[in-house]
């Protein structure tokens, strides 16, 4: 693990580069259990599960992309397609068995919980960009839920091999309520795990649509602002309903969406109690 900053984001991605991407135990012992009646899976039932772990999902594509043969003129920018390109066989045969996030980090219980609320806050993101793609009749959904699912993917390589220094980050942050991530992240690591984040996709040869869809700068995009706001809604949500940047989310999916904010709170599961006093407001206006 990292022990002190590096003094770049070039050094990062040559840091992480060199490091083999842990996944969830969970994703193992449910590969196990499918591998046992391959002859009866389906790629998209296994499709379903690897976007279950981020890190699977990342492997697989950093993988297919790596191995991709000059004639192979298309990205491939689903799961399941992904799936269907490498086979099962070959599939199983990359992945029935790597390191696992739980090993990793089983001396440092507090970093994993750590971690596992950002693979949450991944899953969550996942999770209701494809329900806003979906409301939107966006013909590139799964695009865009494998866009969202990986957004976080730097956040959760820092996790894993600079545990010590997220934890910095977040003490920094309860300390000084307000203090921007950005800010903390710069205090402690020398760089934005933003920044870090695009030029990782880059240097693993992601799909040029995904590595689009995960740049803020191209927020004009509905499908890229999707993304943004389900990732900016998983991230506040994860602090509890009361957290005080949810009511713009809420109005920036509205728009998208062209729905009521009351509409949009309980569509993302918002309790009752919060989403009936902003019904009643947008009633009484």
């Amino acid at each position: 693990m990292l022990e002190q900053p590096l003094e770049s984001i070039d050094s990062y991605i040559e840091y992480f580069a060199s490091r083999e991407i842990p996944v969830l135990r969970r994703s193992m012992r449910s590969l196990a259990a499918l591998q046992r009646n391959q002859d009866q899976l389906s790629g998209r039932v296994l499709a379903t599960e690897v976007l279950q772990d981020p890190m699977l999902a990342l492997r697989l594509l950093v993988l297919l992309e790596s191995t991709r043969s000059e004639r192979q003129n298309h990205d491939i920018t689903t799961i399941d397609r992904a799936i269907m390109m490498m086979g099962l066989s070959r599939f199983f045969g990359y992945f029935g068995q790597l390191p696992t996030v739980e090993d990793a980090l089983s001396e440092h219980p507090k970093d994993l919980i750590g971690l596992l609320r950002v693979v949450s806050r991944a899953r969550n993101a996942a999770r209701w960009a494809r329900d806003f793609a979906l409301q939107r009749h966006d013909i590139d959904v799964d695009k865009v839920t494998v866009a969202a699912l990986l957004h976080e993917a730097a956040e959760i390589l820092f996790w894993c091999f600079a545990p010590d220094f997220m934890q910095k980050i977040e003490q920094i942050k309860q300390a000084n309520p307000g203090t921007r991530s950005a800010v903390a992240q710069t205090a402690v690591l020398g760089v934005n795990i933003r920044d870090v984040q695009l030029a990782l996709v880059q240097n693993w040869h992601l799909p040029q649509l995904l590595v689009t869809l995960m740049n803020e700068q191209h927020a004009d995009n509905p499908r890229v602002r999707t993304v943004i706001l389900a990732c900016d809604l998983a991230r506040h949500a994860a602090n509890g309903w009361d957290d005080p940047a949810l009511p713009d989310d809420y109005t920036g999916i509205a728009g998208l969406l062209h729905m009521r904010r009351s509409a949009v709170m309980q569509r993302v599961g918002v309790p009752e109690e919060y989403w009936r006093r902003v019904a009643a407001s947008e009633d009484a206006g």
